[in-house]
């Protein structure tokens, strides 16, 4: 097995909506932000190489939307999806498996392009299964007005020729877990990957960074804010215990992280890059 980083490039957000309830003038200690509030966010995904399976887990948010639609997330950084898939060796032709985390645009958006030739949307990745869990799907094709703007039909419906769902927590590969979590949305899918005796575990926006680790830090953009407090709990709890490396997609400064118990509960042990310990 091989793990690569793919860096589909950075989008902005909003602080307050990135951090909830927990005031500025503690956040922004953690996380650094601009002026006008906004916060760099990565969005890093994962590409894991069986050799007679070639499997990435999100896509970042592509290239396809109009200027108005990107004048909202400021995209930047040099990261891009296909370029970055070319630099570590691979084409969308030998993607066998897309695994999406969830459906919001910043997770899914690259997996779909628009052929100007053809004046349609096709697959990125026209040889893999698009794998979701089925909560989350039927949860995006019939959105709720609070995560309305976040499910982009021209992103979800042109993988259903592809489409494969998942209904409970299972292995997908060897050594591959696909667990799923509620709070931050309906059947978000979180990757459990056995490697050289390690758990990786990508964190999508079960916990999208570091700063994220204490508990009431919760995102505004969660669906079930208190949902998302147990599940965060009950998963540092068990990261702690069986020492997960955690891999984050959203986190600018961090790579992976390790966690501890410590006397106010689970806090950061330590932060390094994926490369040390491949």
């Amino acid at each position: 097995m091989k793990l690569k980083i793919i860096d589909t490039g950075n989008l902005k957000l909003d602080g307050g909506a990135m951090f909830g309830v927990v005031p500025k003038s503690i956040w922004s200690k953690k996380y650094p932000c601009e002026d006008n509030n906004l916060c760099n966010w990565a969005m890093r995904c994962l590409l894991v190489d069986y050799g007679d399976k070639v499997v990435l887990i999100d896509n970042g948010m592509g290239t396809k939307q109009e200027e108005k639609f990107f004048s909202h997330y400021y995209p930047n950084g040099e990261g891009e999806l296909i370029s970055s898939l070319a630099k570590a060796g691979y084409k969308p032709e030998d993607i066998t498996d897309m695994v999406l985390t969830h459906l919001h645009f910043d997770h899914c958006g690259g997996g779909v392009f628009y052929n100007k030739e053809t004046e349609k949307h096709e697959l990125q990745f026209p040889n893999a299964n698009y794998i979701v869990s089925k909560q989350q799907w039927e949860w995006a094709v019939n959105p709720n007005n609070r995560e309305k703007a976040s499910f982009l039909k021209e992103n979800i419906l042109p993988m259903i020729p592809n489409l494969v769902l998942i209904e409970e927590s299972k292995e997908l590969f060897p050594g591959f877990r696909a667990v799923l979590f509620d709070g931050h949305t309906d059947g978000q899918l979180i990757p459990h990957i056995q490697y050289n005796g390690k758990t990786i575990v990508f964190m999508a926006d079960l916990l999208p960074s570091t700063a994220h680790i204490p508990l009431p830090w919760v995102m505004s953009y969660d669906t079930r804010p208190l949902l998302t407090l147990k599940e965060k709990e009950d998963f540092l709890i068990e990261a702690a215990e069986n020492e997960y490396v955690l891999f984050f997609e959203h986190d600018l400064y961090n790579e992976c992280c390790t966690v501890e118990k410590g006397q106010k509960g689970i806090q950061l042990k330590k932060g390094f890059k994926l490369e040390e310990i491949l």
